[in-house]
């Protein structure tokens, strides 16, 4: 499909046929083209835990809201935003700046700079390095929606969701915010998909600073 096709086509659907499933290749393929999300420093902050097993999705919907596509959908997707991805020594760190160091970019005597560039940006304060995870991980989130809606799949972000019972619930460590859930899957049959619902126009949004 053309872009402004999949974009028109793209729906946050909550109704999923529980007897279609997303083969593993599909979803592998579908990460695969995620990734190439923009992020910061290209350090691709994100983790995505992938739910299958029917007792660990009925786990997840009693801590989120009881929202029935969660156990209907055949593949719940839990993203995690690694706010610690920043540090030196981790390994997105290390392997971008290996990769800095291959293209020519920088030199080994340059390993503090490059650290202490990144560090002000995204660790001086916990709030700076939640922010690093959350926005580079929704960017990886929107991606796979927008990849999905390509491909012929349906997909629904959600947000309602206990997230400090999610995290003890599955063992998430505390590095990790997670910053949405998705459903992936296939649209039950006998339901329409609600038309486009509306959206600012230029005006309403564009924000004029102060000469």
């Amino acid at each position: 499909m053309d872009f402004k096709d999949v974009m028109a086509a793209r729906r946050a659907v909550n109704f999923f046929d529980p007897d279609r499933d997303v083969p593993q290749a599909d979803l592998e393929a579908l990460l695969e083209t995620a990734t190439r999300a923009p992020s910061s420093f290209n350090l691709q902050p994100w983790k995505v835990a992938v739910l299958r097993n029917p007792a660990q999705k009925a786990r997840l919907r009693a801590l989120a809201w009881d929202q029935p596509k969660i156990t209907e959908a055949p593949v719940v997707l839990m993203y995690l935003a690694d706010t610690q991805a920043w540090n030196m020594y981790e390994p997105s760190f290390e392997r971008q700046f290996s990769y800095l160091m291959e293209t020519g970019r920088y030199k080994p005597e340059q390993r503090e700079a490059f650290a202490a560039s990144v560090k002000s940006l995204y660790g001086e304060t916990p709030e700076k390095s939640l922010a690093f995870g959350a926005k580079n991980t929704a960017f990886f989130a929107m991606t796979f929606m927008y990849a999905a809606a390509a491909a012929g799949y349906v997909t629904h972000p959600m947000d309602g969701f206990d997230h400090d019972g999610v995290r003890e619930a599955f063992g998430i460590p505390d590095r990790f915010w997670i910053p949405l859930l998705m459903a992936v899957g296939h649209l039950k049959p006998g339901v329409t998909v609600a038309p486009p619902k509306w959206r600012f126009g230029l005006d309403d949004f564009l924000y004029n600073l102060p000469e």
